[in-house]
């Protein structure tokens, strides 16, 4: 037998799934418009399975369309290494996953802290639109300067940079529910700790001191390293604990809080309550269950793959959509204690 004769043909893949030779030519090249997705799926699985070409990478390479979606993560010292471990970019990586499998699409995620790398990996894979997330308002503006692929930011600040959509939260509105919270249990002494007061963090703060009282709302600023954080945190507990509230800007930070203040005999919310923000998975499997501000990660996720449809069609889209925040009252706050 010639060695042509061993080949996989286009014939015998379409005679398989019982399709038009003409199909399965069409998936193969990408035209796939007036073709169902379940369709396109079963070719390219069997196109893979029957080795036809090393890898359907190939395909999608070659195409206009690569069908692929990045999810480009700052991956700040804070993380330190473990950025998507971190609870907030898990869970956010999770409701894109779900969004752009939907669209059709795929996901590929890269961790970097310089954009050069987004840059070039973004090209090398020619992607159909990034999601950026945690970097800075400059590196938006060399991306957009750079790059022909769109993207969307999640949580940033761009200003008003065209062909960039920033999709955010209310920060300044979800740190006011908390500060209004706190007031309303009877508190009168309340801080806020962050390992920064810039961009969202800011916000936060600021909402949580008009919600509060300017006056009697404090800002401690904590290291963003672990290790620093809580010798930080065992240096000044006498000073966090002539405040009877903390409103702490993530759930992380809240959650690894509270357990310091356990291992210190302080009680929660006994002698402080605490708060945090985000309402990461992590906010019910503490004890006791953190009060947080809840966004909607959900409708995040696909606003942001819809406007990157947008984007790639070359239709206007805001420069930034702010999406609304929920307070959830939990077991880490109570009534202050009476003098």
């Amino acid at each position: 037998m010639a060695l042509d004769d061993k080949r996989v043909r286009i014939s015998d893949i379409a005679e398989e799934l019982g399709l038009s030779t003409a199909t399965v030519s069409n998936v193969l090249h990408g035209k796939t418009k007036k073709i169902s997705d379940e369709t396109v799926k079963r070719v390219q699985a069997l196109l893979e399975e029957r080795q036809y070409i090393p890898s359907m990478a190939g395909i999608l390479l070659a195409q206009n369309s690569s069908r692929i979606i990045g999810i480009m993560i700052n991956d700040h010292e804070k993380y330190e290494g473990r950025a998507l471990e971190d609870s907030y970019i898990a869970s956010s990586l999770n409701y894109l996953s779900a969004e752009i499998e939907k669209s059709g699409q795929f996901m590929m995620i890269k961790k970097t802290r310089d954009v050069e790398e987004i840059i070039k990996f973004s090209s090398m894979w020619n992607m159909d639109g990034l999601v950026i997330m945690g970097f800075c308002e400059q590196d938006y503006a060399t991306l957009r300067d750079r790059m022909r692929i769109p993207f969307v930011v999640y949580d940033g600040y761009c200003l008003d940079t065209k062909r960039i959509c920033n999709i955010s939260i209310d920060n300044y509105g979800g740190g006011y529910q908390v500060g209004a919270c706190f007031q309303g249990l009877g508190h009168r002494r309340a801080l806020c700790i962050a390992d920064n007061c810039e961009c969202m963090d800011k916000e936060r703060f600021e909402g949580f001191r008009a919600g509060f009282g300017e006056e009697v709302a404090a800002f401690m600023l904590i290291p963003n390293r672990k290790e620093q954080r809580l010798a930080f945190y065992r240096e000044k507990l006498p000073e966090i604990r002539s405040y009877s509230a903390v409103f702490a800007v993530s759930d992380y930070y809240a959650a690894e809080l509270i357990q310091f203040l356990r291992d210190n005999h302080v009680s929660v919310p006994g002698e402080i309550s605490v708060a945090g923000f985000d309402d990461a998975p992590i906010s019910t499997l503490i004890s006791p269950a953190l009060t947080t501000v809840s966004q909607n990660l959900s409708l995040k996720a696909h606003t942001a793959i819809q406007k990157l449809r947008e984007l790639k069609e070359g239709k206007e889209v805001p420069t930034e959509l702010v999406l609304p925040v929920t307070l959830i009252e939990r077991a880490s706050t109570g009534k202050a204690k009476t003098e």
